[in-house]
């Protein structure tokens, strides 16, 4: 059984992206009075051939690279202390490509942090495979750090925004977002699209079987049975509903234009156990305009 530490873990690889990866880390380990953790992997066995052996010259760049990796943690940790001097810090500097590290640091960690692509180990980390396979595979949350135009437009204002597709898969998302906004004491906007199928995609069965109303009512009666026990946990959170006829993934997009947060399950209804994301928090890491918390279902024993 994995031991969960009071602590939130960031990726750092000392570009841009990890900078302000770093600092929404720090900032949101002082709001929650957590430790932060800053990890960075050197990688050193791609130095090696492929019978185990290095090759000419690797002892000056295993120093090399040792000492450029020492330096972005230095510099890591300094940003984080000039966000919150009180700050309890901790630092890893292992030997190993950014993917397996970073799945087995969440196995101990509140929360998971990365940021956009840099130059060094966590290269590609928001905008390919990478960021997918640690979204789905982590042990805790996964917060995904975009921002409005770049990297260094993180927005720090507006409401929290969270996906609801009405399953169960959805409810440790809901909760996280219902203590999020709590935290930040901002407003929680709980986006619900009821109509996630074209037309096309069921031949109109469903407009033949039920009337749009219908419909409609039934997804407001299930919006609020979703919603209200976490109002009763959380009742210092303005909640505002939003019921749209539109698939998820357009509304939460949309939504992430003006909210400092949006948090999603990492896979709704019709999602098989195991893929790396459903097709909205895969769209959402890809192009969200503000940071994204994907939070996987509880694993069972």
């Amino acid at each position: 059984m994995n031991t969960i530490d009071p602590r939130i873990t960031v990726g750092v690889d000392g570009s841009a992206g990890s900078a302000a990866a770093l600092a929404w880390a720090a900032k949101t380990a002082s709001l929650r009075h957590l430790q932060l953790r800053i990890v960075h992997g050197l990688q050193l066995t791609s130095l090696y051939y492929g019978g185990g052996l290095p090759g000419a010259g690797a002892g000056a760049l295993f120093d090399a690279i040792q000492a450029d990796g020492e330096r972005i943690i230095a510099d890591a940790r300094s940003l984080a202390t000039s966000i919150d001097k009180d700050l309890v810090i901790t630092t890893e500097l292992p030997n190993a490509p950014p993917v397996p590290m970073l799945i087995d640091e969440s196995r101990h960690a509140r929360m998971l942090v990365v940021g956009r692509s840099g130059a060094d180990g966590f290269t590609g980390m928001l905008v390919g495979a990478t960021a997918a396979t640690v979204a789905s595979h982590a042990h805790s949350p996964v917060a995904l750090i975009r921002g409005r135009e770049d990297t260094s437009m993180v927005p720090d204002s507006g409401p929290v925004v969270a996906g609801v597709d009405g399953t169960a898969n959805s409810e440790p998302a809901l909760g996280v977002a219902f203590e999020e906004a709590s935290l930040r004491g901002v407003p929680l906007v709980a986006v619900h699209a009821w109509n996630d199928v074209t037309y096309e995609d069921t031949h109109g069965t469903a407009r033949i079987l039920t009337q749009p109303e219908t419909l409609e009512e039934g997804e407001q009666r299930l919006m609020a049975e979703r919603l209200a026990g976490w109002r009763e946990k959380y009742p210092d959170v303005e909640v505002r509903p939003l019921l749209v006829r539109d698939r998820p993934r357009h509304m939460l997009l949309e939504a992430s234009e003006t909210a400092q947060l949006v948090v999603v399950g990492s896979h709704g209804r019709g999602g098989f156990t195991g893929m790396l994301l459903g097709s909205t928090s895969q769209a959402l890491v890809q192009h969200a305009r503000c940071p994204v918390l994907v939070v996987r279902p509880e694993r069972k024993a």
